[in-house]
């Protein structure tokens, strides 16, 4: 159950927006169901009578009967309350108690109090409400509302396990604020997919990752297309900044700009020069790299915060920020197979990256500097070694937002918990569609292999991880784990060792797919390309064959050699 408040000015527009057909004629049956007292509010939805002016004037009453200078300018108070998809449709009895309860829980109208302000409960669709108040209690005082939206949520929480509907999840004051019902309704008049406060917050997000200096901030802002304004002091120094869409604009025909610090807690400017100054990063870069190299050297950084969040040692806070910004470099470079789904993950993640907890002075410059490569290296191409390395980070970023959810859920950070979990099943998704060809390239190449090489894999398998190997021979990528083990014998690794190795990393019980977890940590861990052409292999270190007096029996041989001497 999500309550929505808001003031205004204008008691009658509010009426007949509620009281009308709505915008797409969606309004059905419009009426009140509670109100400050019964009988006193005239029902133009019920009674042919009754007018949108008389139900105007019973509400405003206490207002207009205070002079002039005592009227509140904004003295309309608004709450649509609605009920989360799935949950059962509550009747006119109970959308009234739920009415009552929220209007007692903000300090609107407490109950018993007969000289609390008016207010009134419309319904005009199934899953909702709109309670309507005027700011002037009937004995002239103001209402005692401080927090009222903070009140307004809690006694949500409340009424949903009382009515037995969903659960949802508390929030402790650090989500970025949600667009206001006016600012979602502009959007739909002119046909924007979203309000601009959340697109300037993505904008302002992706600008922010992995920059190295103030300027170069500022200097993506306009690059992306926005309009950005720079408070400057005297001396001149920069105060602050607020941005702006190129088009969305007022009655007046002025641009509607937002703060930095109005879009999201941080990315108010101090807050952005404390991550700048906190995490300094080389503005004098070298060579541009190449996008499945930046891909690749972004997956130490993004292990190491797998295991800082499993550890819990106070840096987790630095290490959610830095990921946050890696995913928005990703977001925005990304072929379009996986665009959609990663641009969801990292605006999902952004919920995860704030909590009460103080973040550490902890160094988190790999994973900003990672940003910053992935952005300078440019548009993958999704196919190949970029999206073989792409699939090997996604994998990696898939393992740590879910340690980032197990972080906030052992914190009782509901919201952020269930952020991380929902990035983590925008980037499963994308990871599944980058994955695709490599994997498949892979298999082919563990199906050619020959029978005793198979054996010999399948044995190193089960003595490195007899706990996983009956689950990993049934699994849809045994062939290309084989494959992969093969080719890293081939380049001069013991199987067993390296097997032992790459598990030692992290524990697998939390991976949705061991056997893909465990391709991509050895092929990261040795360097083989992560896309292979098939029928490839790396060249063997050794020489020349051995004879097979000559082997000893601990000597592990490239499988060419194993060839050889079974001839």
């Amino acid at each position: 159950m999500v309550p929505d408040i808001s003031t205004g000015s204008r008691t009658y527009g509010l009426l007949a927006y509620l009281y009308g057909p709505g915008r797409r004629d969606e309004h059905e049956d419009p009426h009140i169901v509670a109100s400050w007292q019964p009988g006193l509010a005239p029902d133009p939805g019920r009674d042919p009578a009754a007018t949108l002016k008389q139900l105007t004037d019973r509400l405003d009453l206490p207002v207009l009967a205070l002079s002039a200078g005592r009227r509140p300018q904004r003295h309309v108070w608004h709450c649509p309350v609605r009920t989360a998809p799935g949950d059962r449709l509550l009747t006119d009895t109970e959308w009234g108690e739920v009415a009552r309860r929220i209007v007692h829980a903000t300090g609107i109208a407490e109950h018993g109090d007969d000289q609390a302000c008016r207010w009134i409960a419309v319904r005009h669709a199934p899953d909702h409400i709109h309670i309507v108040a005027t700011l002037k209690r009937q004995d002239g005082r103001s209402p005692r509302r401080h927090q009222d939206a903070v009140r307004a949520q809690a006694e949500c929480r409340r009424i949903e396990a009382d009515f037995g509907l969903q659960r949802l999840n508390s929030g402790d004051r650090t989500a970025a604020k949600r667009p206001t019902s006016a600012e979602r309704s502009k959007a739909e008049r002119t046909g924007r997919t979203e309000p601009p406060r959340e697109t300037l917050r993505d904008a302002v997000r992706q600008a922010l990752a992995g920059a190295a200096t103030e300027d170069e901030f500022f200097a993506r802002l306009t690059a992306a297309g926005l309009r950005v304004e720079q408070r400057i002091a005297p001396s001149g120094d920069t105060l602050g900044y607020k941005v702006a869409l190129p088009g969305d604009r007022n009655r007046a025909g002025q641009p509607i700009w937002f703060p930095g610090s109005k879009l999201a807690p941080d990315l108010s400017l101090p807050k952005i020069r404390q991550r700048l100054t906190d995490n300094p990063l080389d503005p004098e870069d070298g060579p541009r790299p190449r996008p499945a190299r930046a891909r690749r050297d972004a997956v130490t950084p993004a292990v190491r915060a797998t295991t800082v969040l499993d550890q819990d040692d106070g840096t987790a806070v630095a290490q959610l920020v830095g990921t946050g910004e890696l995913l928005d470099a990703l977001a925005q470079t990304a072929p379009a197979a996986t665009r959609t789904e990663l641009r969801a993950a990292a605006r999902a993640f952004e919920r995860a990256t704030r909590s009460h907890v103080r973040a550490a002075r902890a160094d988190q410059r790999a994973l900003r500097s990672a940003a910053r490569g992935v952005l300078r290296a440019g548009d993958a191409l999704g196919r190949g070694e970029d999206g073989g390395t792409t699939a090997m980070l996604l994998s990696t970023l898939v393992l740590v937002t879910l340690a980032a959810a197990r972080w906030h859920s052992a914190h009782h950070h509901a919201q952020q918990a269930a952020a991380a979990r929902q990035a983590a099943h925008h980037l499963r998704t994308a990871y599944q569609t980058t994955a695709t060809l490599p994997l498949k390239a892979m298999r082919n190449d563990g199906q050619r292999l020959p029978e005793p090489v198979r054996q010999q894999h399948t044995a190193t398998v089960g003595d490195a991880l007899p706990e996983y190997a009956d689950q990993l021979r049934g699994g849809p990528g045994w062939d290309a784990l084989l494959a992969t083990l093969d080719q890293a014998q081939a380049a001069g690794h013991d199987p067993t060792a390296l097997l032992k190795r790459v598990v030692g990393q992290r524990e697998l019980d939390t991976a949705d797919n061991i056997t893909d977890v465990l391709i991509w940590r050895i092929r990261h861990t040795t360097g083989l390309s992560a896309a292979p052409k098939p029928g490839t292999r790396p060249a063997p270190t050794r020489t020349r064959a051995t004879k097979p007096d000559e082997t000893p029996a601990h000597t592990t041989l490239a499988p060419t050699e194993q060839r050889r001497t079974r001839r």
